[in-house]
């Protein structure tokens, strides 16, 4: 066909389609706010997105597929936002970094949060993809602490096994914070902070 390109309306279709997941997927959070996980059906969530109940079966088998999807784009999200300031040199500064982030995120996506520590006992995606993401906060974490003079290994006053325990600590404070409101989930970032900096023993 004359000046017919198929490579770039294949990318078309890709963009289209990358569009419309990113549609599905930004329904599915609205939803959980209004309705609650239980209650939301498929149905809704594709009538919310302006499609058929058979065009969203074409991207996820299931609301546990679509609720799953969400998870995984807002922790990668978080992580992004993370990862880097965990690098940072100076440990006072990634502590801080890393928590004015956190709390932007749970700012931004709390439920999907609290939805995802929900779920993570039901639904094994989810519970896989909450610990693969703990796993790389904890290692993160430990990084920073060792850069603050504490000494590495799994004992319980070594970095990894203080790591895990501040890991596990912020994820429940968040959790309950974030139901309350934004002041009070910035209080509780500024006592996980003043926590981490302690165990680090950056306070002096």
């Amino acid at each position: 066909m004359p000046g017919h390109n198929p490579a770039r309306s294949r990318r078309a279709t890709e963009r289209k389609g990358d569009v419309r997941e990113r549609t599905i997927l930004d329904t599915c959070e609205a939803l959980l706010a209004h309705r609650g996980y239980d209650a939301m059906t498929v149905g809704d969530i594709a009538q919310g997105a302006g499609i058929t109940r058979g065009a969203l079966y074409f991207y996820f088998g299931s609301k546990q597929e679509v609720v799953t999807a969400l998870v995984a784009r807002t922790v990668e999200h978080l992580w992004e936002r993370s990862r880097t300031t965990a690098q940072t040199n100076e440990p006072r500064q990634a502590i801080a970094a890393a928590m004015r982030r956190t709390v932007e995120l749970w700012n931004e996506h709390g439920l999907v949060m609290r939805t995802a520590i929900d779920l993570s006992l039901t639904v094994p995606e989810i519970g896989e993809l909450w610990s693969r993401t703990a796993d790389l906060f904890i290692t993160a974490i430990t990084a920073v602490l060792e850069r603050a003079g504490i000494q590495a290994g799994t004992e319980p006053e070594q970095a990894s096994a203080m790591a895990r325990s501040l890991c596990w600590m912020i994820e429940r404070t968040f959790y309950h914070a974030s139901q309350e409101s934004r002041e009070s989930l910035q209080k509780a970032s500024l006592t996980c902070e003043h926590i981490w900096l302690v165990s680090a023993r950056l306070t002096a």
